[in-house]
Formats: C-alpha cells, structure tokens, sequence
C-alpha cells in the first residue's frame, strides 16, 4: 500500500473527478490520471486507477441501466476490443505524450465545431449511428482507453453528434466503459502492474470512488439536456488543451512552465 502522503493529496481529487465523469459530467475524468502522476509514474497510476473505474462503473451503469442505446453498443464494443488488442501491443513503443497530442487536437476541433453549430439560429439534424465511422471511433476508444484510461474524446466525436436524450448518451457510455475497462483487466495483468501494493492502495480510495460517482449523477440529473450538451462541448475543448499541454510539457516544451 502506498503510504506517501503527497499520493493522497492528489488522488483524492483524482477520483473525485473521475467519479463526477462517471456519474455522467461525461469528460472531466481525463484529467484523473495526469494529476495523479504527480506523485507516482502513470503506468502505476493507470494501474491503481482500474480497480476504482470498475467500481465506478458499477454505480454509473446500475444509474442509467434503463438509458441505453443498444446499436451504438453493437457498432463500438467490437471494434473497442480491437483497439484494446492494439494498444496492449504498442503499450511499451507507443509514447504517452503524442497519443495525448493527438486526443487533444481531435478534442478541440471537435468540440469548437460542435459548439459553434448547435448555439446557431438552426443547428444540425442529428446523425444516424452509422458502422463504419462507428468501427474507426470504437477502435480509438479503446485504444486511448487502454493506453491512458483517455477513451472519452473518440466515443464523443462519434456519439454527440447523433444527439440522443441525455440520459441515453450517459447510459450509453457508461455501460461502453464499463466493458472496456473489463477488456483491459487481462492485458494490466499480463504488463505485470496489479501488484498488492497497487491493488490495496485502490481498495482504500473505494468509498470514495462510490461516493463520487453517486455525486456526479446527482449534479447531471438537474443540467438540462441542451444545457448538458454545451457544457459537454466546453469540457471537450478545455480537455484538449489540457492534453495538449501535457503533452508538449512531457516532450521537453515550456519546460521553464
């Protein structure tokens, strides 16, 4: 177990905001693991942080079991499965910093566009949950999802645009996640980063990572589905630029930052 006090420091706020995300503040969570990796590697954060988001999921899933939208389900889960395969393959080639650029930039153009057409007099119609553009999306998700628990800009790229009722989109990623994060329990164990210390340093942030999912789904069921959406869009842009931060950070720029 980790007995550091500077991990508790920011892996209390770390859960928090990954257990608003999961309660369906659909987003912020990308943020859990780089601030986690303030005081320990993000390999070993990714590691302690997939127990919690499986017991996240738990309550995000038993929350809006009777929300989902079973076709995005069929066209994602198969193709998140490949991007899983993949990213446990490039685990170890891939660098964290230009995966993180890459979601950024998606993230940003994605959700400036998305904000810019549905705040016009006559926004979009709303998309059809089409395969392929559905099997590109999946793969990234769980790509991104299993190199650095970041799977959330792909599903949104493919999912917001359909404008399904709020608590559809949320039931719908919930349970996406909820499997996935299943998906990466065998490849974590095969990399060798569920040791016992990780595993019971999770267990002590448990009640925590309940209580702040039962949180995030308290605060969501009163943003109204419009309201909701804006606020998603704004949290996409906000978090690419994060990412992108990090990642220019973790390549050697604004090094003096």
């Amino acid at each position: 177990m980790i007995t550091d006090p500077l991990f508790y420091l920011v892996a209390v706020p770390a859960v928090v905001i990954m257990g608003l995300s999961k309660g369906g503040l659909a987003g912020i969570g990308v943020l859990a693991l780089p601030l986690m990796t303030l005081a320990v590697s993000p390999v070993q954060g990714a590691a302690i942080m997939l127990p919690i988001l499986i017991v996240q999921d738990i309550v995000g899933v038993w929350a809006f079991r009777k929300t989902i939208d079973r076709r995005n389900l069929y066209i994602l889960l198969p193709s998140a499965a490949f991007g899983v395969a993949i990213g446990y393959l490039l685990a170890a080639q891939m660098p964290d910093a230009i995966i993180a650029m890459v979601v950024g930039i998606i993230s940003i153009v994605f959700g400036a566009r998305r904000f810019y057409l549905d705040t016009r007099l006559t926004p979009p119609p709303a998309r059809s949950a089409d395969v392929l553009p559905g099997l590109f999306w999946g793969a990234c998700c769980g790509f991104t999802s299993m190199i650095s628990h970041s799977g959330a800009p792909p599903f949104q790229v493919y999912v917001l645009p359909q404008k399904l009722p709020r608590d559809i989109f949320i039931g719908t990623s919930a349970v996406v996640f909820a499997v996935i994060n299943w998906m990466k329990v065998l490849p974590y164990f095969a990399l060798g980063q569920f040791t016992p210390d990780n595993l019971t340093t999770a267990a002590i942030l448990f009640p925590l990572a309940f209580a702040s999912t039962w949180a995030g789904v308290f605060l969501v069921r009163r943003i109204g589905g419009k309201t909701f959406y804006l606020v998603v869009y704004a949290l996409l842009i906000l978090l690419g630029v994060k990412l992108i931060y990090s990642a220019l950070q973790s390549l050697g720029v604004f090094v003096w930052l």
